[in-house]
């Protein structure tokens, strides 16, 4: 192994940096590396070698300068392991602003500790951490790591610009792999193909990134990794604690998790006679699905499991059954055997959650979530087993309009979990407020949140007490100072799920009156607060993920003898990201407004950038119009 790594270092790289002698001398950085950065990557080299189909190993040599305490995050080395891998061998030293070393790591000083203090987790991951806690910019630190994993499942990605404002000195990957094993590769944002060798008959494919400047992250920009050079990649043949796969495909890889989830579906006794309790007189299969459901959700928890193989194969149902807990794949694989007992079929489903970021011609465990998905007669219902409270066939923002490989045993296939629309995103309120003779105001909002926009609120009244649910609503709205007199919150629970809302506020002194004159903003709950900047050379593109639909209306009495003397014109403002409409009108002692926000997700080039700041700062000014109101007399 050793020669292996020393024939490498004279075939495949060019040793721009080498340890100490002045080599890390902040002064052999280029003024173009330095600009917009916080730290530097100066050398990097990695390999990572598949001996043979059921182990891997992966060495590591790498050297920051860090510039400033923004950059003190990668000086700080974490390596992580578990049953399945050892012990890493870590080595480090400390370098100052002229290359010149200050000291090395003592195998006292690093920390190892569980990866975890959450008490709804269960693994055996462990890491190993360590950090010079350094305060002397510019200084320098090189961390070199070795370590072993026994399974070939998983392959790193090369990434070398790991994050804005990094800009990166020379940095090389390799894969070493023998002759009659493969491996796939997807190249991005100029990455380019690998240099082919071989040594010792073993096939060495490498990639190389020198000079790359630092990115400063726009606002609305897309994922990270569509904007830096970066490798995907992954096995063709690979194994993991006995069990054997392929990943050439997404059906092949889905024939790998159907192994592993295969004949855990046996239910207890009692369980399955609740099944039928629940189920045999109900003819609508939505109820039986939601019934069963409901069912699920009261007698069990969501418990994170990490242990080996257990970080993909789930527990089986009885186990779930007898525990009352699991993570998203026992629960889910829990609640297929529910419906199964039901006579419901169901496909047990892998999804890419929270982050959509997803390489969907490029079959890889890219996945980091468990659901269900139930196909029935004129629609389907997609279930997240993993929540106590949400209503079943509610996705969310977590998984909603992801992919999904459902799995069966024919293998897999890549869908699109349904996502959410602008009518499915509503936020409506209706407002009632009066204002007394010193401009105190008394208000009076109902509101309806669906689909994404009651997530907030759904998670604030089912995990919180009222005095935080409290708490939330005296910063939550935008005006100069207000009590909460009282507040409620009612949810329908639906494939489109609903919160209602009632509060009741004092607004002290939101109407402003001076001598005869009355000044007051009509919008009172619903200002925009988002208010971009305008940027001179926009680069990358701009990337709205969620669409939605907000209408006000806002009904306001004022003392009587006041009439009209400024009342803001009507706004309608239409653009490829979004509609806006506003309106005023007074009759009497009564003003009212009528508001409403859309905005459209999609991916706009760069030069409209300018366009969605100008559409968001003539939102922001509208929002704040005052109407003027003067005594008659």
């Amino acid at each position: 192994m050793k020669r292996t790594f020393q024939l490498l270092l004279c075939l495949c790289v060019s040793a721009i940096c080498k340890a100490g002698n002045g080599d890390y001398s902040i002064a052999k950085i280029t003024p173009a590396l330095m600009k917009e950065a916080n730290v530097i990557k100066r050398y990097e080299e990695i390999k990572f070698e598949v001996l043979n189909v059921n182990k891997a190993r992966t060495y590591k040599k790498v050297a920051y300068t860090i510039l400033n305490e923004k950059g003190d995050e990668s000086a700080e080395i974490v390596e992580m392991y578990d049953k399945l891998s050892n012990q890493p061998s870590i080595e480090a030293t400390l370098y100052d602003a002229m290359g010149v070393k200050v000291k090395s790591l003592k195998r006292s000083d690093i920390k190892d500790m569980s990866a975890t203090d959450d008490n709804n987790l269960i693994d055996d991951n462990r890491l190993k951490a360590f950090n010079f806690y350094c305060k002397n910019y510019p200084y320098t630190v090189e961390y070199e790591v070795e370590q072993d994993q026994y399974y070939t499942m998983f392959f790193p990605g090369w990434i070398p610009v790991e994050k804005e404002m990094m800009s990166v000195q020379y940095s090389s990957f390799s894969v070493i792999l023998p002759a009659d094993l493969h491996f796939r590769y997807k190249a991005s944002n100029g990455a380019g193909e690998p240099v082919k060798t071989t040594v010792d008959n073993k096939q060495v494919f490498t990639w190389k990134l020198q000079d790359f400047n630092a990115i400063k992250r726009e606002p609305y920009a897309p994922y990270w990794l569509e904007l830096v050079p970066c490798v995907y990649m992954a096995p063709s043949e690979f194994a993991i604690q006995g069990y054997q796969g392929n990943m050439n495909s997404w059906q092949d890889f889905g024939k790998f998790v159907y192994a592993l989830k295969k004949d855990r579906d046996a239910l207890p006794a009692e369980v399955k006679a609740k099944v039928h309790e629940l189920t045999d007189n109900i003819a609508d299969t939505h109820k039986k699905v939601a019934l069963l459901y409901d069912f699920m959700q009261k007698n069990t928890r969501y418990i994170s499991v990490q242990l080996g193989i257990g970080g993909w194969q789930p527990f089986d149902a009885t186990y779930v059954a007898t525990k009352r807990y699991g993570d998203c794949k026992a629960l889910s694989n829990y609640m297929f055997s529910l419906l199964k007992e039901a006579g419901i079929p169901s496909c047990y489903a892998l999804v890419k959650a929270k982050n959509n970021s997803f390489v969907a011609d490029f079959p890889s465990s890219q996945f980091n979530h468990a659901i269900l998905c139930v196909p029935l007669a004129k629609d389907t219902m997609w279930l997240e087993c993993t929540s106590q409270t949400e209503a079943p066939g509610y996705m969310g923002d977590f998984t909603g309009g992801h992919y999904s490989l459902l799995i069966n045993e024919a293998g897999g296939t890549l869908v699109k979990v349904p996502g959410y629309k602008m009518n499915d995103n509503l936020q409506v309120r209706k407002t009632f407020a009066t204002v007394d003779a010193t401009g105190n105001t008394e208000v009076h909002e109902n509101g309806q949140y669906k689909a994404i926009q009651q997530e907030d609120l759904h998670n604030l009244i089912n995990y919180n007490a009222k005095d935080k649910q409290l708490e939330r609503l005296k910063s939550q709205f935008d005006l100069p100072q207000y009590d909460v007199v009282s507040f409620s919150y009612k949810e329908e629970k639906s494939r489109i799920p609903v919160i209602n809302e009632d509060v009741q506020l004092n607004a002290i002194g939101y109407a402003s009156v001076t001598g005869k004159r009355l000044f007051i903003m009509p919008n009172i709950l619903s200002k925009s607060s988002s208010k971009p900047t305008a940027a001179d050379a926009r680069k990358y593109d701009l990337v709205l993920d969620l669409e939605y639909k907000d209408v006000d209306t806002v009904e306001i009495k004022i003392p009587d003898g006041y009439i009209p003397e400024s009342v803001p014109q009507p706004q309608q403002i239409a653009t490829k990201f979004g509609k806006y409409t506003s309106s005023v009108k007074i009759e009497g002692n009564k003003i009212y407004y009528y508001r409403s926000m859309e905005r459209i997700s999609g991916r706009f080039t760069a030069a409209a950038y300018n366009e969605f700041v100008q559409f968001y700062e003539q939102i922001y000014k509208a929002d704040r119009s005052k109407v003027v109101m003067v005594k008659a007399n």
